[in-house]
């Protein structure tokens, strides 16, 4: 970390509310220009000051994989021929034999487009994991903030992710023709069914009926089987580019500062969650009086850098609480005159405004976080808190 070269430290603060209890107690720093009190603090800075190897990446920082794609292959059984009897009936069944037949042909059509987007998507699925492990890679290294190589593949990997969109819009067209076809083999099968009541048959021409009528019944449920795969294709790549394209803002985020930093906060939330979507917050702010902060940043100097150390203090209450919500208050000093503590009152909330700007950058809804302010006699200078609520 580079904390150290900023002395940008965070304070020790146990998280002890009632609503949340962690099985151990450890003390996570806050973003404060002091040296952290107590030996043991002391012994963490001397630790981290020499030199050592890379960290590995944290588990939340491996690629997400892309979710599966379904491997059936949908090829009709074909149509049975047959001669027409002359009857009217008879005439029925070449009629929806040629119906049947059309249909189809519609499935190989649409099947052979969606082994087609199918291959396509693991294409370009394979293409955008390559350009972000490439950028990853190089972050997690340290980089100049702005790289403008890194920019340059950031914007590959964004367009192949818009491909990737592109897909699945086709796979969704695709649904909707499959859809219609599902719609044409219901009817076929109720006038296959209702032919057998049409009187003037023939023995030969009930007996190609049969044959018909299990043919479409073969057909709707090959039908059934097709709309239902493509529509858990599209559900999952859909879900997967939504996590993605939030994950992409946050390695913008990490490309601006030259420093890596994982995946979205409300990603790594749903993780935890096991697979449960987060649910979103309208949040009021609530009353922090008596309460230790998660987080204090001290803005005692121009460009404090405090993201990489609130998105690890953030990212470490999601894994254990997934749906948790915070309070971010903007803290001025009360000292001096009216027009002083006002004028310290307004730097304290734009301070806020751009702490709550990189948490939703990080990828944290802003539904989760409740903003106010308030003055303190402690504070020497302008800070922000933010509290587990």
């Amino acid at each position: 970390m580079v904390f150290s070269k900023f002395r940008t430290i965070l304070v020790a603060a146990a998280l002890l509310s009632p609503a949340c209890t962690f099985a151990e107690e450890s003390l996570w720093p806050s973003l404060t220009g002091e040296e952290p009190a107590g030996a043991e603090a002391r012994q963490q800075a001397q630790r981290q000051e020499q030199p050592k190897a890379p960290a590995a990446a944290e588990p939340a920082l491996r690629p997400v994989p892309q979710p599966p794609l379904g491997t059936t292959d949908f090829q009709p059984t074909g149509v049975t021929p047959g001669a027409s009897t002359g009857t009217f009936v008879g005439k029925k069944v070449v009629e929806l034999r040629g119906e049947l037949t059309q249909l189809q042909k519609n499935i190989s059509g649409n099947n052979k487009e969606l082994q087609q987007t199918r291959g396509r998507i693991v294409q370009d699925s394979r293409q955008y994991h390559d350009t972000l492990a490439a950028v990853n890679a190089r972050l997690q290294v340290g980089t100049t903030p702005g790289n403008p190589i890194l920019v340059q593949k950031f914007n590959s990997a964004q367009a192949d992710l818009d491909r990737l969109g592109g897909d699945i819009a086709r796979m969704n067209t695709l649904s909707t023709a499959i859809a219609s076809d599902s719609t044409m083999s219901g009817f076929l099968s109720e006038s296959a069914r209702a032919a057998f009541r049409i009187s003037g048959a023939v023995d030969e021409d009930h007996r190609q009926l049969a044959i018909l009528e299990d043919e479409v019944n073969r057909t709707v449920v090959l039908i059934d089987r097709l709309l239902k795969e493509v529509s858990e294709d599209v559900r999952r790549q859909t879900s997967y580019v939504a996590t993605e394209r939030s994950n992409l803002n946050l390695l913008s985020v990490g490309i601006k500062s030259g420093e890596i930093y994982g995946v979205s906060l409300v990603n790594r939330a749903m993780v935890a969650a096991s697979g449960v979507g987060a649910n979103g917050f309208a949040t009021w702010p609530a009353d922090t009086t008596g309460k230790r902060p998660l987080v204090i940043i001290r803005f005692d100097r121009a460009n404090v850098p405090y993201q990489q150390a609130l998105y690890s203090a953030i990212g470490r209450v999601l894994e254990r609480r997934p749906n948790a919500v915070f309070d971010l208050v903007a803290v001025a000093p009360s000292a001096g005159g009216p027009a002083r503590v006002a004028l310290n009152t307004n730097k304290s909330r734009r301070f806020a405004d751009g702490v709550l700007r990189s948490l939703m950058d990080m990828g944290l809804p802003p539904s989760r976080v409740a903003v106010s302010g308030k003055t303190s006699p402690a504070a020497k200078t302008n800070e922000v808190h933010l509290y587990l609520r």
